[in-house]
């Protein structure tokens, strides 16, 4: 891979615009090289071959002499190419101008023109390192700050007599040994955590040979001059009381007062523990970032200026680099020295001195691309491809669409087959999609908040999608059973359990406890679901936002799971016949699970107003409301209610909604339609090269969302297709848009965190620490 790919494949993606621009230096190099080609060619000795033309110039160059000592380099003024002048002022401080001193020759302006580059390249570098050196400084500052009060934390907690030590220093080290010698004989358990610390206390770096070694006992000199934290620091800090983490919480801090006095307890510890710990990790993701930030662009400085030495013959390359090593970006070591610094403290305070477990927490290897999932990739889709080809052969054979239990099946087994086709279809779009944030560089495993390392690619994503259709068209196939027994009128109990069978084993699937069939993917699925349906006791967050929109394109999957309900445990299922259509209970659920999806959109919207105070989600949340009366009017137009009234109602109101959500999936959602866009009418910054995309999947969401049509003017059979059927095509076609919505979804948020360059997670830390100035200045 050529470097400049490669560059552009190592960039961190909300830190694209920071970046040096390397591929308009190579423009402007390819110019340079161009017009010396264009010259050489109209030079009278062009048909001299290079070699021999070298060769003979050197046979009239002028005599160094027989003494080859020398102490200067006659030469050295006329070799030097660039001179460099460093800006001063407060305006323009650490910036770097390089004067190109060949610009009386022929043909340097392109030379000019590549320096003059060059240089706002590089001062962009510099001045955007330089702000993030100094962020990761105070970001460090303020975690020193909380370590300090974590330690001195978990004193006050254990009670093992710390608290006299700085006056006492005999007396507590005998009650230290007094705790030793408990813990020593088995009271290990209370005191372990304690005794670690007091062997880890020592503050000098750890050596290579003992980073693994975790002592077991202790001595009297492993205590002599150990001094823990003073516990007066507790006095200027207060713990952070955080959002509520769960509907308990949430409903007792409405109703009960939040002013609650310090609990320095054992709980209060372990979560303080909990997100020091994970403010500790992302922070080291950050400065790791910033080091391959440092290197990539340093060597792409190396790279562009040796590629100028080449193509012009000049010799400019080892004056800039010089240049470049002396500047913040090249010659800065705060980096490097915060990296040891948090090796060593998370290593200490948060892996019990495990060296290993300390950077493998830090650390996290990446998950390597595995043959087995290309294998078992290709053998369910060729399994997959072979059973539909196998039912459209056995349908042709028996002529089961003329059969007379065709109506009978497409009324009670298609239904509940057809929950899996839009499963199956969503994680194929959801595949598709993850395809394409990887091939235009979407961070999509940073915008939804996956564990680094355990994000599933689309490979793994299409392979569950083939695994649950090899599945769902096996049952198919063993449930394609036209003829009832004459005798007995009725079917084959297993068969007919069939499919309540595949809903249990993908639910027991789904809730597995074991880690297999990634395990810590379901999990968060199912925390998102969780939290999703629990709206609004929950903070609202992108994973959660994004799962919730997904539910709402899935509203006949809904459907199915409640004819589930009815056909096994309300309707006679071995005579493939129910009475749900007809029970007034069943149609008035058919209502409110279509509705419960953009219920819970409305209320995770009501949660977002009251807590960040932005009418923007209010006027989000009347757009569900619209999209709630929408669908209650076509359900109850269809179901309940007939006549030119209900219809023009249900009509009028899907008419208001679809043209309120389509203007906010375009302009809010995807930031499409500004008008003093670089790029007409979509936006300034787009990561797909062709225009014309965006307008098609414009075109395609407003066809798309037009499928309610179907059921207001009341379309219930088609040629050659049962209703079933055709009510499944428009839920399959909404899942298509909600897909191709999904892609420029996610888009926009990239994007917005590119502007912001906003590539790290905010961890909450759990103290808030105020000086003793601060609070006089308060007072006053």
């Amino acid at each position: 891979m050529k470097f400049g790919k490669e560059f552009v494949s190592q960039m961190v993606p909300e830190w694209q615009e920071a970046y040096m621009n390397y591929n308009s230096l190579k423009t402007i190099l390819k110019d340079i090289s161009k017009f010396k080609n264009q010259n050489k060619s109209k030079s009278p000795m062009a048909s001299t071959p290079k070699g021999s033309l070298r060769r003979r110039l050197t046979l009239y160059r002028a005599f160094s002499g027989l003494n080859v000592t020398q102490r200067f380099s006659p030469n050295k003024s006329e070799d030097e190419v660039i001179l460099f002048h460093s800006q001063e002022d407060e305006d323009s401080k650490g910036l770097y101008q390089t004067m190109f001193l060949k610009s009386s020759e022929d043909g340097t302006e392109r030379d000019l023109e590549f320096f003059k580059k060059l240089d706002f390249e590089f001062n962009k570098v510099n001045v955007f390192y330089n702000k993030m050196v100094k962020e990761v400084v105070e970001e460090a500052e303020e975690l020193s700050k909380q370590m300090n009060v974590l330690i001195a934390f978990r004193i006050k907690v254990d009670k093992i007599g710390f608290e006299n030590l700085h006056s006492n220093e005999t007396s507590s080290s005998s009650s230290i040994m007094h705790h030793v010698n408990d813990a020593q004989h088995g009271d290990s358990n209370v005191h372990m955590d304690v005794i670690q610390e007091i062997e880890m206390s020592n503050e000098s770096q750890l050596n290579d040979e003992d980073r693994n070694y975790v002592p077991q006992t202790i001595s009297k000199s492993s205590i002599q001059g150990f001094r823990p934290a003073s516990l007066d620091i507790l006095d200027h800090v207060k713990i952070n009381m955080n959002t509520p983490e769960t509907p308990v919480s949430t409903i007792k801090g409405l109703l009960i007062s939040s002013k609650t006095d310090q609990a320095f307890n054992k709980k209060e510890l372990k979560k303080a523990d909990i997100l020091l710990s994970k403010a500790l990790k992302e922070f080291y993701h950050k400065l790791r970032l910033l080091k391959k930030y440092s290197f990539l662009n340093l060597l792409a400085f190396s790279k562009i200026m040796k590629k100028y030495d080449k193509v012009s013959s000049r010799n400019a390359s080892k004056d800039y680099l010089k240049m470049v090593d002396s500047s913040c970006v090249g010659s800065s070591d705060e980096v490097n020295r915060l990296m040891d610094r948090v090796e060593r403290a998370f290593i200490k305070h948060f892996a019990n001195g495990n060296h290993r477990k300390g950077m493998n927490t830090l650390r996290p290897t990446t998950k390597r691309e595995r043959h087995r999932t290309t294998f078992l990739l290709g053998l369910f889709s060729g399994a997959a491809i072979a059973l539909i080809v196998a039912l459209s052969t056995l349908i042709q054979a028996r002529n089961i669409l003329y059969s007379e239990g065709r109506i009978k099946y497409m009324d009670n087994i298609f239904p509940l087959y057809s929950l899996f086709g839009y499963i199956v279809l969503h994680m194929i779009m959801y595949s598709a999609n993850v395809y394409l944030w990887r091939r235009f560089k979407i961070n999509y495993p940073f915008i939804f908040g996956f564990k680094e390392g355990n994000e599933l690619g689309y490979r793994q994503v299409f392979l569950l999608s083939s695994g649950l259709a090899v599945l769902s068209l096996a049952a198919v196939l063993s449930n394609l059973d036209m003829e009832m027994d004459q005798r007995t009128k009725t079917f084959s109990a297993f068969t007919e359990l069939v499919p309540l069978g595949l809903v249990m084993a993908v639910l027991v699937i789904t809730f597995c406890p074991f880690n297999v069939i990634y395990k810590s993917s379901r999990f968060f699925l199912i925390r998102c679901a969780f939290h999703s349906i629990c709206a609004p006791l929950y903070k609202v967050t992108f994973p959660d936002n994004f799962l919730a929109d997904q539910l709402t394109s899935q509203v006949q999957a809904y459907r199915s799971l409640e004819f589930y309900v009815c056909y096994y445990f309300w309707g006679d299922f071995t005579t493939r016949s129910n009475k749900c259509s007809g029970n007034g209970v069943y149609k008035t659920f058919y209502l409110v699970v279509a509705i419960i999806p953009f219920w819970i959109r409305f209320l995770q919207c009501l949660r977002r107003l009251l807590e960040e105070g932005n009418t923007m989600h209010g006027l989000n949340g009347l757009k569900y409301v619209s999209t709630i009366v929408a669908v209650a009017m076509r359900t109850i137009s269809s179901e309940f209610r007939e006549g030119a009234v209900w219809k023009i109602l249900a009509a009028s109101s899907s008419g208001i909604a679809t043209i309120v959500n389509t203007y906010w999936d375009i302009v809010m959602d995807w930031g499409l339609l500004e008008r003093n866009s670089r790029n007409p009418w979509l936006r300034d910054k787009l990561s797909v090269p062709y225009k014309s995309v965006y307008f098609a999947a414009m075109v395609l969401n407003v066809i798309l969302r037009l499928a309610w049509m179907q059921s207001v003017i009341g379309i219930k059979d088609a040629p050659f297709l049962h209703r079933t059927a055709l009510t499944a095509i428009m839920a399959c076609l909404e899942i298509l848009r909600r897909g191709i919505w999904n892609f420029f979804r996610l888009e926009n948020e990239h994007l917005n965190n590119v502007g912001k360059y906003r590539a790290f997670k905010s961890v909450p830390l759990p103290f808030n620490y105020q000086d003793d100035d601060d609070e006089d200045s308060a007072d006053t």
